[in-house]
């Protein structure tokens, strides 16, 4: 009985054992870009100083009912070919509302795009400011006294919604 000899190639010459080995490949690859995303870049939509944050919250549930008292509103639209964002704040008592006005646009998950502004309306309430063009998102639009005694607080889809009413809820 003759025993034939036969010849094996090794394991690296031959497809399937790399072709077994790119899955788990791709899967690592895959993972190390992920983590390198995540540690990157900063994580926008945590606070870092959450529990300050949360005792603050009794004290805006207070400028919210002192709104309602007043019966402030507000009324926010912007002008893409004007570049102007104007718009007008009402109350019952319109000596409450005298003075400046901080109007303040939170980008919904970058704070580096947030635009704080102090308006000083006119006598009827209304207010007019230059502003480079929007960016395409979900607002979160706050608009307060000076005196930060009263506040009004909303959201707005631009370019969605041309303007955004807020009114105190009583």
């Amino acid at each position: 009985m003759e025993h034939a000899l036969t010849l094996t190639k090794p394991w690296y010459t031959q497809r399937w054992p790399w072709l077994l080995m790119a899955g788990p490949a791709i899967v690592l690859a895959a993972c190390g870009y992920t983590g390198w995303i995540a540690f990157s870049q900063q994580d926008a939509l945590v606070v870092g100083d959450y529990y300050r944050k949360g005792k603050a919250i009794n004290q805006d549930l207070r400028r919210d009912r002192a709104a309602a008292l007043l019966g402030v509103s507000a009324t926010v639209r912007y002008d893409a070919a004007d570049g102007k964002l104007a718009g007008r704040v009402a109350g019952r008592d319109a000596g409450a509302l005298s003075g400046p006005v901080l109007l303040h646009l939170a980008h919904a998950t970058q704070p580096d795009k947030d635009i704080r502004l102090l308006l000083h309306p006119a006598a009827d309430g209304t207010f007019s400011i230059g502003l480079p063009m929007l960016e395409r998102t979900r607002w979160v639009v706050l608009v307060e006294d000076e005196k930060k005694s009263w506040r009004l607080e909303g959201q707005w889809l631009w370019p969605t919604e041309p303007e955004i009413v807020l009114r105190a809820a009583e």
